[in-house]
């Protein structure tokens, strides 16, 4: 009988495990090489180079002459494009091995790259949008730079400006291993395919989650426990929870968002409105409006619970 150090029998434990990967593997991975998918530690060390080219000074801790910082931002950027396209081809022959016909061009992964290249001077003044939002949205930030590198929404953002081309450019796993990372670090769920527009501020932020098919305009905020959610279909309804189709809410520009708010479905939130704290929001909402719970109680020692009169017409 086999026994670990502690002497504790595996031999069982062995075979129920091999029994189990036979049938997973007979239901999902027919014909799949084991090698061929994304590594998350890969494409951690790829958001970290690319993070130091993106901002030497501050993320990529860069202290040499300013005539010397070209050249180091070239080799970060060169050691993430040669992980990254390593990557990328690892999917590409993940999803040539699901589809079980063909074999995607063995050129397809630099043409990824080179493109998500020729972008990052745009996702730099996204993000740049991103941390000048927070700094004149928030009174308690001293500096652009507290926040670029403390602020939990700002490291969200700096993945997803990274993870949405990416997505676009049709590496949706490695798009969503970034995305991921950043959730595991901040606690913000931000699916890749989501369209965010710029000077994008979530404050505090633990909690929010956005989904792929949401569109956000410009110069929105959000607070800690947002959703943007689609929502549940009926055990009746046609469309099953793996329906693919623009199911995630349309948020316009200047919209805020208050802590807690859950909103559903393909609604639209129109531009300049606000959605109070703890809404759940089924429905859209015309330009400029504000939406808030129908009544507020406060507890009056003398009488108990009451509804204040200041925000009975809120």
């Amino acid at each position: 009988m086999t026994r670990s150090a502690g002497g504790v029998p595996v031999t069982d434990a062995l075979a129920a495990l091999r029994s189990a990967r036979h049938d997973w593997r007979t239901r999902h991975d027919a014909g799949h090489d084991p090698a061929s998918f994304p590594s998350r530690g890969a494409m951690e060390r790829v958001v970290e180079l690319l993070a130091a080219a993106l901002y030497p000074r501050r993320l990529g801790h860069f202290r040499g002459v300013p005539a010397d910082e070209d050249s180091f931002v070239a080799a970060k950027l060169l050691a993430a494009v040669t992980e990254l396209e390593r990557e990328i081809a690892a999917e590409l022959g993940y999803w040539q091995a699901e589809a079980s016909s063909g074999r995607f061009d063995p050129d397809q992964p630099a043409t990824i790259v080179r493109l998500f290249v020729a972008g990052l001077g745009d996702v730099r003044r996204l993000i740049d949008s991103d941390v000048e939002a927070a700094f004149l949205g928030d009174p308690a930030a001293r500096s652009a730079d507290e926040i670029l590198v403390c602020y939990p929404g700002a490291i969200a953002s700096l993945h997803h400006r990274i993870a949405h081309p990416l997505y676009e450019l049709g590496a949706p796993i490695v798009a969503r291993l970034v995305s991921e990372l950043a959730n595991e670090r901040t606690g913000i769920d931000i699916h890749p395919g989501a369209t965010i527009g710029a000077s994008f501020f979530i404050d505090h932020g633990t909690g929010v989650v956005i989904g792929e098919t949401a569109i956000i305009g410009e110069r929105v905020r959000l607070y800690q426990h947002v959703t943007l959610g689609a929502r549940t279909p009926r055990g009746d309804d046609p469309d099953r929870p793996r329906t693919r189709y623009a199911r995630h809410p349309i948020v316009e520009d200047d919209v805020v968002i208050y802590a807690g708010a859950t909103i559903l479905g393909r609604v639209t939130i129109g531009q300049g409105a606000m959605i109070g704290g703890n809404v759940w929001l089924l429905d859209d909402v015309p330009a400029g409006r504000t939406v808030v719970q129908p009544e507020a109680l406060v507890l009056d020692d003398a009488v108990g619970w009451r509804v204040r009169e200041d925000l009975r017409d809120a």
